[in-house]
């Protein structure tokens, strides 16, 4: 891999990750750049397909139980709360629990945080127009800037982390990001974290190479990105999706493949990688978690599990954390 010229700023983030990831052995890009139009687009399509479990799981889960879990997530004496969600994107399954909570007489602020101005924006209109009784207050800031703003605010912060994204963490990046996210918090605050679960090994590896082929288009897509952003010419002909799931450390792992040896050149750059036949480039992680597993991990961060709610087939969890005193 030979690398001449600096990177600009038009490159910025993805280019200085192009350099990082692929001069690594194994090469590896990161699943947050999956998301541009159409990424997001292939991942709409994702969460409607037959094999896709997660999304509709765990909006089921939250309309059966919403009303145990607005209750632990709200003072027990009726004081006013923070209703923090990280990464609230169009805030579908969050307006289950904001439903619930304005129905119930609760008085709380919902704080969407994003580090996109624009995304919070378009949440924010929403909620406006279909909910136009509830106090929004949006935060663009990282995560862990939000949550230092916030803890000098009074009253308890409910904090949302939806969505199976805790799983997209390697295993030490996971737990320094639950003990980012505990620092700031207080023993009367809570975490509300969704749980993708072990289930049928089967049923997993479907949900991420389905039939259809959509999610080897997702996955593919990263690829005309590179070309369409950094000047790359991947040939995405010879390029294939891979994805294997292993039941005894719970990971899916997620890979584009190289059907031959060739060059791949970025013209933004001034970069050729070298691929042999059949190197991969590692994507995406997705971990499946236990119950007891998830116990262990909110121990190591300094939480404590409160109240574990699934689905009927065991296949999600949403789980209530509390700090340790």
């Amino acid at each position: 891999m030979n690398q001449a010229a600096p990177i600009t700023k038009a490159t910025s983030d993805l280019g200085r990750h192009v350099l990082d990831g692929l001069g690594r052995t194994p090469k590896r890009l990161s699943s947050m750049y999956f998301y541009d139009d159409r990424g997001s687009e292939l991942f709409q399509q994702i969460m409607a397909l037959p094999e896709y479990y997660p999304t509709r799981t765990e909006f089921a889960l939250l309309t059966t139980h919403r009303a145990a879990i607005g209750e632990a997530l709200r003072p027990a004496t009726g004081e006013p709360f923070f209703l923090l969600e990280l990464g609230a994107g169009d805030g579908l399954k969050t307006k289950i629990l904001l439903r619930y909570l304005l129905d119930s007489g609760a008085r709380f602020t919902y704080v969407p945080v994003d580090i996109s101005a624009a995304a919070l924006e378009g949440l924010t209109a929403s909620l406006r127009a279909e909910l136009p009784g509830l106090q929004v207050e949006p935060v663009v800031a990282d995560y862990t800037a939000a949550l230092a703003l916030m803890a000098a605010r009074p009253g308890r912060k409910a904090v949302l982390f939806l969505g199976s994204n805790i799983g997209n963490f390697l295993p030490p990046d996971r737990l320094a990001f639950l003990r980012q996210l505990t620092g700031p918090l207080t023993a009367d605050d809570r975490l509300l974290i969704g749980f993708d679960l072990q289930k049928n090994p089967r049923v997993i590896r479907a949900a991420y190479d389905d039939a259809a082929g959509v999610t080897a288009a997702f996955n593919l897509n990263l690829l005309a990105r590179l070309n369409q952003e950094l000047g790359a010419d991947f040939d995405l002909d010879q390029w294939q999706h891979y994805t294997d799931y292993d039941p005894l450390s719970g990971a899916v792992r997620s890979f584009v493949v190289s059907a031959r040896a060739q060059t791949v050149r970025f013209a933004a750059l001034d970069l050729s990688v070298d691929f042999a036949a059949w190197e991969v480039i590692h994507t995406e992680n997705s971990y499946k978690f236990t119950g007891p597993g998830i116990a262990d991990l909110a121990a190591e961060a300094g939480l404590r599990v409160e109240h574990f709610f699934t689905d009927e087939q065991a296949y999600f969890a949403d789980v209530v954390l509390a700090p340790l005193a």
